[in-house]
């Protein structure tokens, strides 16, 4: 049995609870969170231990793995002292808040030898891994085009508010816009140019677009949480290849060649121990798909392979200087 450590019992890590309740022989063993009564919610269902700081989770605790869902101003200073306890650590997107930290870590992990996975979920989620393949299969010739979009509303859910504050966060471009530049890189590489406008009218109204120009293809990414509260959170993405066009959009993956439009039905896991309330296993989409791969590394003692350390390392600097440049 795989025993489990969380830090942060917030909204992330109560999705990270949910999954691994529904994994197979794994077991959530601690959890740590300042609110003792968020960490006393999520050890519901199990016997889990309560800390009321991560170091002491870290300190104290039997696990094999930690998992930290943390505010990214702190993923630094947990990440590299879990190092020091386990062999397998899971710590939230973005990486951390600076290239430095993002650096520290990495040293920290060649120096303990841990085996780290970055919460870059979209590499997870069943839709975009479907575009992967299709890309990779090469059926439809050539890309000419490519867009990928998330919209949210204002985050008011982050704990005393600490996503609105740029300080801690990093604004929307590094949080929210972060997943689907970390994507497309890794679909592409690194484009030959990149153009970005973003427009902050008060960190709530971050707004960031940017065009990628690789040899033969432009690719899009429009990334905002600034619109208002009424407005429902949207990811969609649009590739134009030379003999087909492939959207994900309004909740259906769909595939237009010249002569037919076709949905592309994707089979999702059904729920496998209750553990989640309130749906099934789709529903936690790439979020569960990223923590099976993490913990049948853990399990199997094998290299974290995909959204690894370094990854998130390239993708932060990469926001950043996108950042910069706007």
């Amino acid at each position: 049995m795989l025993k489990i450590g969380i830090i942060g019992c917030g909204f992330m890590g109560t999705m990270h609870a949910n999954c691994y309740k529904n994994i197979a022989d794994v077991e959530i063993v601690a959890l740590a969170d300042l609110r003792k009564e968020c960490a006393e919610k999520l050890a519901e269902g199990t016997n889990a231990v309560i800390y009321g700081d991560g170091k002491e989770l870290i300190a104290n605790a039997d696990v094999d793995v930690i998992d930290i869902c943390l505010p990214t101003y702190l993923h630094s200073e947990y990440a590299i002292n879990a190092m020091e306890k386990v062999g397998y650590l899971f710590v939230e997107k973005p990486i951390a808040l600076t290239n430095e930290q993002a650096s520290q870590m990495m040293k920290k992990a060649e120096e303990t030898g841990c085996n780290v996975q970055i919460g870059q979920v979209i590499r997870f989620w069943d839709e975009y891994v479907k575009l992967k393949e299709i890309i990779d299969g090469g059926a439809y010739g050539k890309i000419v085009n490519a867009n990928f979009r998330r919209i949210s509303p204002v985050p008011t859910w982050g704990w005393n508010d600490w996503l609105l504050k740029s300080e801690l966060s990093g604004g929307a471009a590094q949080d929210l816009h972060i997943h689907d530049m970390d994507y497309v890189l890794s679909l592409f590489g690194i484009p030959n140019k990149i153009t970005s406008i973003k427009n902050i009218i008060g960190e709530k109204n971050s707004y960031i677009n940017s065009l990628l120009s690789y040899d033969d293809f432009v690719v899009g990414v429009e990334g905002t949480w600034g619109l208002p509260e009424t407005y429902p959170f949207d990811a969609t993405f649009r590739v134009v290849f030379e003999k087909a066009t492939v959207e994900n959009a309004g909740g259906k993956l769909m595939l237009y060649t010249e002569n037919t439009a076709q949905e592309i039905k994707i089979e999702k896991a059904e729920n496998l121990g209750g553990g989640f309330e309130g749906g099934n296993i789709s529903d936690l989409g790439g979020y569960y798909n990223e923590l099976v791969y993490f913990t049948n590394c853990a399990k199997e003692k094998l290299s974290i392979n995909k959204a690894t350390l370094k990854d998130g390392a390239e993708s932060l600097n990469y926001v950043l200087e996108e950042i910069k440049n706007a």
